[in-house]
């Protein structure tokens, strides 16, 4: 999903409880990061790597000046001859320090390994986030559990239409983690002037997509 078609849902989004769900949950990674000053480590489960968002926080990074949301890929499997910043592996949970920030994302069950991971990393003083894809499932209201925030994504997925023409828009874990990316690179709350707000981010938007950081993943 590119840039210009988040911001399109957004439109879409306006006034609900997702945008502000999603919003609020970025507020809550920001201000965690931001208060230690940056620290941010991204873990999905075995069958689920979340590198796409960690591409995404990296570029609202780099966008929004803000260097402190840019993550650490945690991987379960780390493959041979992957750049450095690619091959940090669940060795990495276990040196968590105070002050750091863990974001676990699970499409399905996160597995009795990783809770076990983050619970340590919550006693060793990380905050910890969580994106859950099965709101419904007994190991995902586990991993909420251990969470200091939680955000669940629809278990089936929600279907928005789009303004100015019929495209239908499914909202799942993989969108609401491209809106979740977007708003923690926000410079500002929303205006409350809704439509030049959404011509202004627009705006902003296509700059970016014109002159795009070097990508890191």
């Amino acid at each position: 999903m590119d840039a210009v078609r988040v911001a399109l849902l957004r439109e879409v989004l306006a006034g609900t409880e997702w945008l502000r769900s999603t919003r609020r949950f970025a507020g809550t990674l920001r201000g965690s990061v931001a208060r230690h000053h940056g620290g941010l480590l991204l873990v999905g489960t075995e069958e689920y790597e979340p590198w796409h968002l960690a591409a995404h926080l990296d570029d609202e990074a780099a966008w929004a000046g803000l260097p402190e949301i840019s993550p650490t890929l945690v991987r379960h499997r780390v493959p041979a001859g992957v750049p450095a910043h690619l091959s940090v592996g669940l060795g990495r949970l276990e040196a968590v320090r105070r002050g750091e920030t863990l974001l676990v994302v699970a499409a399905g069950q996160p597995g009795e390994g990783l809770l076990e991971r983050v619970h340590d990393a919550r006693r060793g003083g990380a905050t910890v986030l969580a994106l859950d894809g099965a709101p419904d499932d007994a190991a995902g209201a586990e991993l909420r559990a251990l969470a200091h925030d939680a955000l669940a994504a629809p278990a089936a997925s929600a279907v928005c239409a789009e303004p100015y023409g019929s495209t239908a828009t499914e909202l799942d874990l993989d969108t609401v983690q491209h809106l979740v990316s977007a708003a923690a690179g926000e410079n500002s709350l929303p205006s409350a002037r809704g439509r030049r707000r959404f011509r202004d981010r627009l705006a902003r938007l296509a700059d970016q997509l014109t002159a795009p950081p070097p990508p890191r993943w």
